[in-house]
């Protein structure tokens, strides 16, 4: 059963719980469970600080033809060392899985299929995210990707594909570089779900997002509208607002 805690605008970022999940849990160092089915934003700290886990591993399932580029999981992995206190982050590319054939596809289609093909659960001192990439679209038009539970995200191939590599668009490169740290930054609890704000720049309304217009986090990055302003490589960063939430909340 899922229920909507959140839903914003266009839906980029959505909030759910479901119960019942007991192959989603595991332990820590400390002997303490971790449930993979919290609400996004709930395991910000645990992300950005060493307190209960030193090493991160993210594991990607793609559905055939969907195969993320290096270069965006290297620009992954490089924005997370930038902003995690993690003495190890890790990314495995994991199973190509054949297309489900569902889309568009909802949040409970979407965890359907990662019950289904994911492997790698947060287990001692190790923390574990995933990302699924489908081949078609979100129930909303244009969305590009979105966070559906506290370590779960989905990237939508299909609407990635339409909209990068052509004339006249961005490369598909800075687009998944785009979509991947956008949707982690909401695991991480930006803006104001998970990580409280320093200072007010959260976008009310337009739910978890930034009020500065040239930050990562802004609310419009989350659909194939913004592809334009992605020209040229142009992968937008966090605005230092968004940086200072994330270092007083144990990140760097």
């Amino acid at each position: 059963m899922i229920n909507y805690k959140t839903l914003f605008g266009a839906v980029l970022l959505i909030s759910t719980l479901f119960v019942g999940c007991s192959s989603n849990n595991g332990n820590n160092g400390n002997g303490n469970s971790f449930s993979s089915t919290q609400d996004v934003g709930d395991s910000a700290n645990d992300f950005l600080s060493s307190s209960n886990y030193s090493s991160l591993i993210i594991e990607i399932d793609y559905v055939e033809g969907f195969q993320p580029t290096q270069t965006a999981l290297n620009n992954l992995r490089s924005f997370l060392q930038d902003r995690l206190n993690k003495t190890t982050i890790s990314i495995s590319l994991d199973d190509e899985i054949p297309s489900p054939g569902n889309s568009p596809y909802s949040p409970q289609e979407t965890h359907d299929i990662e019950e289904e093909h994911r492997n790698t659960y947060t287990e001692g001192n190790t923390l574990a995210a995933y990302f699924l990439i489908l081949d078609g679209q979100f129930e909303q038009e244009n969305v590009l990707g979105f966070a559906y539970f506290n370590t779960s995200m989905a990237l939508l191939g299909g609407t990635i594909d339409e909209n990068s590599g052509g004339f006249n668009q961005p490369s598909r490169e800075t687009m998944e570089t785009t979509v991947f740290r956008h949707e982690f930054s909401h695991i991480l609890g930006l803006v104001g779900n998970g990580t409280p704000t320093v200072q007010d720049h959260q976008d009310e309304a337009n739910g978890a997002h930034c009020d500065v217009d040239t930050c990562l986090m802004y609310f419009a990055v989350r659909t194939s509208d913004f592809a334009s302003n992605l020209m040229g490589g142009n992968v937008p960063e966090l605005d230092s607002q968004c940086i200072q939430d994330l270092q007083a909340n144990g990140g760097k």
